[in-house]
């Protein structure tokens, strides 16, 4: 951040109250560094309060440094008009979200920055406007809904609805395992969410436990649209044609051997393994680099969930090996048969759409494995004559028995 920043009154504020906020040191300790940085201004020699937090070793440079630049991210969330900034809530790869105030209607909401770093990128640029409107045409109590998408000075910026709560990957860092009647819940409403995106034809591409919410009245919903596409968007997926986008845990196939018509079926088995992960506490494929977890999605048999945990019944390890066949054919036909089996399942009755499915494809596999008939021997023609002439002279043999086996018994009757 440019010193002249710092030398403004209501940012050494801001980096005063960082400082004491993430417990680099308490109020009384940069106290004397604050009456230092004013005498100084007071004397015509002014010096950044971050530097001479650093010359009394209250800070390092290190910390200075981080400081600095999570004040320049709070400076562009600072700039959106309509809306006051209040906290922090995360940053990630693509964007730093906070806690704001919407002043005309006043209510909270949710900001997502597009780093600076980023903005200069085109393509990941419009990947975050393309975000925000994807978003936009989704209107479902299980989706993350949004608000506006913008610029304001030098920043890109996403308001969506602020969801009080967690994400259901905090949950499973803990190591927790999900009952399956509260899997079941959580997936339930997931699978609702997906099915309102994909009767909009959008794709959302990366289901997976970090882009689930879950609120303190236990509602779920689904986040991040960063990934979603339209179904017909044939443009875009020509573009991306021959790369992996999605989670490597959480990937289906498709998406993993960058095919081009990627559609809800890819939604479906990401959200099997978010399912699988619920149930069994562990993904489904694990390896020591996303290329070997990848591999795993393509090629290795998956280990039913049942058989890990063996108090699950045998119809929810049915339907997630059918979310997740690698064969999207062998999959759901749609998101409301996978419905109708979770809310069978739920109600303690069969998942009739996944044994379909399943019967199907043990009767494709019978009818791929049937033995083809018995091949002719090819015979060369100098076998086939010698076969004939022994079956010559074979016949030849049975007549002369016959002839003299006739004239004895003549003989014998004359006697």
């Amino acid at each position: 951040m440019p010193d002249r920043k710092l030398n403004d009154a209501s940012v050494d504020s801001e980096l005063a109250r960082l400082v004491v906020d993430q417990k680099l040191a308490t109020s009384p300790e940069i106290q004397p560094c604050l009456e230092m940085h004013a005498r100084l201004s007071a004397e015509g020699r002014p010096k950044p309060l971050g530097d001479v937090l650093v010359e009394a070793g209250v800070l390092t440079g290190g910390q200075l440094t981080r400081l600095r630049k999570a004040l320049d991210e709070t400076h562009g969330a600072q700039q959106i008009p309509g809306y006051r900034i209040e906290s922090k809530l995360g940053s990630g790869a693509m964007a730093h979200v906070f806690k704001a105030r919407q002043l005309s209607l006043d209510r909270e909401v949710a900001i997502k920055i597009l780093p600076r770093q980023l903005s200069e990128n085109a393509e990941y640029v419009e990947r975050f406007y393309k975000e925000g409107k994807a978003a936009a045409k989704l209107n479902h109590p299980n989706i993350v809904q949004a608000i506006d998408v913008g610029k304001a000075g030098d920043y890109h910026y996403f308001v969506m609805e602020y969801v009080e709560g967690h994400t259901l990957h905090d949950e499973l860092e803990l190591h927790k395992r999900f009952s399956e009647a509260e899997a079941l819940r959580i997936v339930i409403q997931i699978a609702r969410a997906l099915e309102h995106a994909h009767k909009q034809g959008l794709i959302h591409r990366d289901v997976k436990p970090k882009n689930i919410m879950m609120t303190k009245d236990g509602r779920v919903k689904l986040a991040d649209m960063g990934l979603a596409r339209a179904a017909t968007d044939e443009k875009a997926a020509q573009a991306e044609a021959g790369r992996a986008f999605g989670t490597p845990y959480y990937i289906s196939p498709e998406q993993i051997r960058g095919e081009v018509d990627i559609d809800f079926r890819a939604d479906i088995y990401s959200l099997g393994a978010t399912l699988y992960h619920l149930v069994t506490g562990r993904v489904p494929f694990d390896g020591p680099t996303p290329a070997a977890v990848m591999h795993k999605h393509l090629k290795e048999p998956l280990v039913p969930p049942d058989h890990i945990n063996t108090s699950l019944s045998a119809g929810i390890g049915e339907v997630v090996e059918v979310m997740m066949a690698k064969d999207r054919d062998e999959r759901y036909a749609s998101t409301s048969d996978l419905l109708l089996d979770l809310e069978a399942i739920q109600a303690g009755e069969p998942p009739l759409q996944a044994r379909r499915q399943i019967d199907a494809k043990v009767l494709k596999g019978l009818a791929t494995e049937a033995e083809p008939p018995e091949p002719q021997e090819t015979v060369s023609p100098k076998l086939e004559r010698n076969a004939l002439a022994a079956i010559v002279i074979l016949v030849a043999a049975l007549a002369v028995s016959i002839v003299v086996n006739i004239l004895f018994l003549v003989l014998l009757a004359r006697q």
